[in-house]
């Protein structure tokens, strides 16, 4: 299977005991409906799979996983911080009036002071919030996506409009 065939779902964090048991932090939002009888795990560059003996979620968007033929804590070793992915196919459907802020990577960002600050190269999700990855004027400049910063997110023109602190892109820009 190709990259392009796949989708990201998260990554192995750590081994647990001695018969080859996993743990995965899942970075996909609904990982409780995907549907897993095989994971492909990144292994450089290659996606090799991975058939599940037994699974168990945890509400932590982690999992501990047990893989057909990894019986010992060795065997496992590879696996630790490799990206996961799943095939296209099994990727669940949305509703369409459903939006995440990782729906914005590709948006314009704009600025009612600044004006126009650059493509969303990035979102991450950190443990309090969403942020978003702009380049803008040369530099990466990182600020957090929540109600209060947000004016209106343009879904048809792929716009979303910011009040953003003042201030807050001066941290970045001086040098």
């Amino acid at each position: 299977m190709k990259q392009e065939e796949a989708f990201y779902i998260g990554y192995v964090t750590k081994t647990k005991g001695l018969k080859g048991e996993v743990q995965v932090f899942f970075e996909f939002e609904e990982y409780e409906q995907l549907e897993m009888d095989v994971i492909f795990a990144d292994m450089n560059g290659k996606l090799v799979p991975y058939f599940i003996e037994t699974f168990k979620l945890y509400p932590n968007k982690t999992g501990l996983f047990y893989f057909d033929d990894i019986d010992h804590i060795d065997k496992a070793q590879p696996l630790l911080k490799k990206k996961l992915y799943l095939p296209l196919t099994q990727k669940p459907e949305r509703d369409e009036s459903e939006f995440f802020y990782t729906d914005l990577k590709g948006f314009m960002a704009v600025d009612e002071t600044l004006g126009q600050l650059g493509e969303i190269l990035e979102v991450n999700e950190y443990p309090q919030q969403f942020v978003a990855t702009v380049l803008y004027k040369e530099t990466e400049i990182l600020f957090p996506l929540n109600e209060d910063f947000i004016v209106e997110i343009d879904d048809e023109e792929r716009i979303l409009t910011l009040d953003l602190p003042e201030g807050l892109l001066d941290i970045y820009l001086e040098s």
